[in-house]
């Protein structure tokens, strides 16, 4: 089967550009060249797409496609199969996964792959709401999948990395069964060297914002949990210390060939130093994450989940001027959360959408920071630090701090039309203290990596003893008299090993150990 665009009308805004583009898809046979045809009806684009099942953080410009259907699947299948006559050997679908879950496409996607008579890799994304559970139910029908939102050049985005590579770690999804071999939690691109910034379509232009060492932690952890290994900035402009980052040879070895990745629970560690005040380099004047509020924290996502509902509008002073929700009993009384609700706010540099009605819309101010409000924009993808979390932005005019509350008791974003959810805040990303990751090699050898979230200096300390419960007597040959272990990223010989391994690592850093028997 095939796809042959001829016309049909299609209405796209783009910013200030608005233009009108003809189009019109018939499913073909390859062959014959003639449209595709079942039940007697000819099938276009217009019946094939599921026009309720948008993306969340694009939904003006993506749509699903009703796989239950034979014209749908021959509109993939065409698609698929003029890739592979293109050469493609890489194929990255959004919008299927995380929040937009999609399992019968991501199936038939991956069904439409193995009819091919060339491999082709299926990576699937974007990954926010994402768990091992989630991941269960579609891991074996992919090579790749993400686990988190977009990673961008902030150590806020490294270190949310650490619980969920954690936590696919203990669910053994790290090589688990794929698409024609196996599959890989993804971490996203490395965002090092010569960068661009999010949304911004021309570049690149700045450099990293992540230090040298935060950007060798973020490599040692994508190498120890095996992600994909994708490079995101400029390579016409790659600098030496990018390049000996990104091409560390035991670093690819490990991401290559090592297993029994693991966190390494069993470190000790200890501060050294006093604090670095300017150690930060991610700060924003305009943007700041929610507080969290007596244990919960507000997120978002599709309206169809029950626990979005239960919000209500609270007087106070003879004014309708809160939005609540309760979430607890406390000395038989209620416990709510509450954000004030306020009209939009109108000023004379921002835009106004004349062609909506804001009557019934308001805003959602943060009582704790001054002039912030509710803001659930999915035109931007979600950072890999906004797990469940959306974010508050300056108030302005602007259908993206927009929200209803309706008649289910439900809080909708006018603009993303995803609800407002409540949830205990103890599912919060750990983003301080030591951590430590574990690996075997191919030979025997065992890889040790500290890293050190803090913003302070930390001495960290692993013992052998440790280790060999760990990992077990069969990948430890324990002749410490014989023991050896090297520094993977300067490449130094450090002796042999007696009882311990210990460190002190920088602020934000991390420390990677080759120990060979």
């Amino acid at each position: 089967m095939g796809v042959k665009i001829l016309e049909q009308e299609l209405d796209c805004k783009c910013k200030s550009l608005n233009f009108s583009l003809l189009f019109y898809m018939f499913s073909v046979d390859s062959f014959q060249g003639k449209p595709y045809i079942e039940d007697g009806q000819q099938w276009t684009a217009r019946d094939i797409g599921l026009t309720h099942r948008t993306c969340a953080w694009m939904p003006h410009g993506f749509m699903s496609v009703n796989t239950d259907i034979g014209a749908g699947r021959a509109f993939l299948r065409s698609l698929y199969r003029q890739y592979a006559d293109w050469g493609v050997d890489f194929v990255k679908v959004d919008c299927i996964f995380g929040t937009d879950y999609s399992p019968k496409e991501i199936i038939t996607v991956s069904e439409l792959l193995q009819e091919l008579d060339r491999p082709i890799i299926l990576s699937i994304s974007p990954g926010t709401e994402v768990t091992p559970a989630l991941a269960k139910n579609i891991s074996q029908y992919v090579n790749m999948y993400r686990i988190t939102g977009d990673d961008w050049d902030s150590w806020k985005d490294v270190s949310s990395h650490f619980d969920v590579s954690s936590s696919f770690a203990a669910a053994n999804k790290i090589g688990a069964t794929g698409l024609l071999g196996r599959s890989w939690p993804d971490l996203d691109m490395l965002p090092f060297g010569w960068l661009t910034n999010a949304g911004i379509n021309q570049g690149p232009h700045r450099k990293c914002d992540l230090t040298s060492d935060e950007q060798r932690t973020q490599m040692a952890l994508w190498s120890m949990a095996k992600s994909p290994l994708m490079y995101g900035g400029d390579l016409i402009h790659l600098d030496n210390d990018t390049l000996s980052i990104i091409t560390n040879p035991t670093l690819l070895k490990i991401n290559h060939y090592s297993i029994n990745n693991m966190e390494f629970h069993h470190v000790y560690s200890e501060r050294i130093s006093k604090e670095d005040e300017h150690s930060s380099h991610f700060k924003s004047q305009d943007h700041v994450h929610l507080l969290k509020d007596d244990g919960v924290a507000l997120g978002l996502t599709t309206c169809s989940d029950d626990k979005t509902n239960g919000w209500y509008m609270f007087s106070q002073h003879g004014k309708s001027d809160h939005i609540c929700r309760n979430y607890g009993m406390q000395d038989d009384k209620n416990i709510s959360f509450c954000l004030g609700k306020t009209k939009p706010l109108l000023t004379l540099d921002d835009t106004i959408v004349h062609t909506e009605d804001y009557h019934s819309k308001f805003h959602l101010e943060n009582m704790n920071i001054d002039n912030a409000c509710l803001d659930a924009s999915p035109s931007r993808r979600q950072t890999a630090s906004d797990i469940k979390i959306p974010l508050f932005s300056r108030c302005r005019w602007h259908a993206m701090q927009m929200w209803e509350l309706n008649e289910k008791g439900k809080l909708v974003s006018s603009y993303s039309r995803l609800c407002a959810i409540l949830e205990a805040s103890n599912k919060r990303v750990v983003t301080t203290g030591a951590r430590s990751w574990v690996a075997t090699g191919s030979k025997g050898e065992i890889y040790l990596a500290f890293f050190n979230l803090d913003s302070i200096s930390r001495k960290i300390t692993a013992r052998l003893s440790d280790l060999e419960k760990v990992l077990g007597r069969g990948f430890i040959r324990f002749r410490r008299s014989t023991c050896g272990c090297t520094d993977v990223w300067s490449g130094r010989n450090l002796g042999p090993v007696k009882e311990e391994i210990s460190a002190v690592v920088n602020s934000h850093g991390s420390m990677v150990f080759e120990i060979t028997c």
